[in-house]
């Protein structure tokens, strides 16, 4: 299914300089992941704090490129320097989640836009991540598919943080852009249920 999950390795391409520099500095995988979820947490009560106002939704798309980056370089520092841990495995999936319910929540406070309908999509996305993870659990490896991954739900805010912040996105269109993205994070845990199952049958076929 299409991603812009499927964007990563050239992406990486691009960041592998400023991650040798960054290991040869001394910084670790676990440190970039931590600062990237206590930013987003930041930036998040930062943008919650003052959404009466406009101009604070223009800080998510702006984070969203950047924590994307980070992403991306953490997975790098551990996997090519050899900082994987178990540690950085619980962090890497859990400080996902915390920063990205943290900046999305903040919509729910923009006049005209219904607060549950952005907390069921905060919700949805939780479960399609625990739905990625428990692949391992079930024989077959972490699942990536989409069509609304980390990455493409990273665009989707950033588009409506930008839309926000301009005006040029009024709040009462917020709740049907919110129903599609719902219906496709609704997809994308059936798409990482089904092609789980069937990974952990290839893996392991019955006797």
């Amino acid at each position: 299914m299409p991603s812009i999950y499927q964007l990563k390795p050239r992406f990486q391409n691009l960041l592998r300089p400023l991650v040798r520099r960054l290991y040869e500095h001394g910084v670790s995988a676990n440190q970039v992941t931590l600062a990237a979820a206590v930013i987003s947490v930041l930036l998040g009560a930062l943008v919650a704090a003052f959404a009466s106002h406009a101009w604070p939704f223009a800080l998510i798309p702006l984070w969203m490129f950047l924590r994307m980056a980070l992403n991306a370089i953490d997975g790098m520092l551990a996997r090519e320097f050899g900082q994987q841990s178990r540690l950085g495995a619980y962090l890497n999936e859990l400080c996902d989640v915390i920063a990205d319910s943290a900046l999305f929540l903040p919509f729910a406070l923009l006049p005209g836009v219904t607060p549950l309908a952005v907390v069921g999509v905060t919700l949805l996305a939780v479960i399609v991540e625990y739905a990625g993870v428990m692949g391992p659990l079930a024989g077959a490896g972490r699942r990536y598919d989409g069509p609304m991954g980390k990455s493409d739900r990273a665009f989707c805010f950033g588009v409506l943080g930008a839309g926000v912040a301009s005006g040029l996105l009024p709040g009462a269109w917020i709740d049907g852009l919110l129903a599609l993205i719902a219906a496709l994070l609704l997809w994308t845990l059936a798409n990482r249920v089904r092609q789980g199952i069937a990974e952990a049958e290839r893996n392991h076929p019955p006797a």
